[in-house]
């Protein structure tokens, strides 16, 4: 099987390569340039392709001769929806098996990133293909730059310390992804991901003291001051109104079944993820 993953060298989308490979799929990868080229074969891929989601030639291309493709938008582009459609429809039109899509936890949010997804969803439930959608939980990986301030004994949000917020290890989504791809059992489903249970700003904090052993205390910080220093776009006002809705409401769910019985395990636990990343960045 040859898959292609548009954003191999990411963070996050990332994680997909090496699952594909255990599983003896064949990577392709989209790139933007040959020095993402490089990183994308230093991962694992076999195949590159340079193009670009708002090209619909260069996708047809990267895609021609695959049998199934991995999506994770770029999330806060103003076009972000466009660009998810465009993918389906590259696909739909040479002929790909599969797409497996990266979505959003709650895609009918009004939020800039989770609106965005629901055109996506929407064209994959009406193209000519089989799709696997995911709608992954806030990503535990989006924590990882929190020890260099635990360590200096606060922690702090641009929202509400008691708001509860659902997380998922986006490793764990990587593996659905590739089960996705490679199986047959979770095609034309839709599926919430999310780890157990839901966590604050203020059990963060304690989870951080105890893998520390040191005190962490959890504070706000005001979003007014961290959007002043973003200049004026997209991404400002995605977030602005991301806070605001995480202050108010936070970010509910938390109902790990679907994971667990994806994954045939217990899905990655919040608080095994705080150890191993303290244990990795001491």
């Amino acid at each position: 099987m040859r898959a292609l993953v548009i954003g191999a060298t990411g963070g996050n989308a990332g994680h997909v390569v090496p699952e594909l490979l255990r599983r003896g799929v064949d990577v392709r990868a989209l790139v933007r340039s040959e020095q993402k080229a490089a990183s994308a074969r230093a991962r694992g891929a076999r195949e590159t392709v340079i193009g670009d989601l708002r090209d619909p030639v260069s996708l047809r291309r990267a895609m021609d001769g695959v049998d199934g493709v991995f999506h994770l938008n770029p999330a806060f582009a103003p076009d972000e929806a466009d660009l998810g459609v465009s993918v389906v429809r590259a696909a739909e039109a040479t002929g790909v098996g599969k797409v497996v899509f990266s979505s959003v936890y709650h895609p009918s949010s009004s939020l800039t990133n989770h609106a965005a997804k629901r055109p996506v969803e929407e064209a994959l439930y009406t193209a000519d293909l089989t799709f696997v959608v995911l709608q992954p939980a806030m990503f535990m990986q989006n924590l990882a730059g929190l020890v260099g301030a635990a360590v200096q004994g606060r922690i702090a949000f641009p929202y509400s310390a008691s708001s509860r917020m659902s997380y998922v290890d986006y490793r764990d989504v990587a593996e659905v992804a590739a089960i996705g791809m490679t199986e047959s059992r979770l095609d034309d489903g839709t599926f919430e991901l999310a780890a157990g249970g839901t966590t604050s700003t203020v059990e963060l904090a304690d989870l951080l003291s105890t893998a520390l052993g040191r005190p962490v205390q959890a504070g706000e910080s005001d979003p007014a001051e961290v959007l002043a220093r973003m200049p004026a776009s997209p991404l400002r006002e995605g977030l602005r109104r991301m806070f605001g809705e995480y202050d108010r409401h936070g970010f509910h769910g938390g109902n790990s079944l679907i994971l667990e019985a994806a994954l045939g395990r217990p899905p990655r636990s919040l608080v095994a993820f705080i150890q191993e990343l303290v244990a990795t960045t001491r």
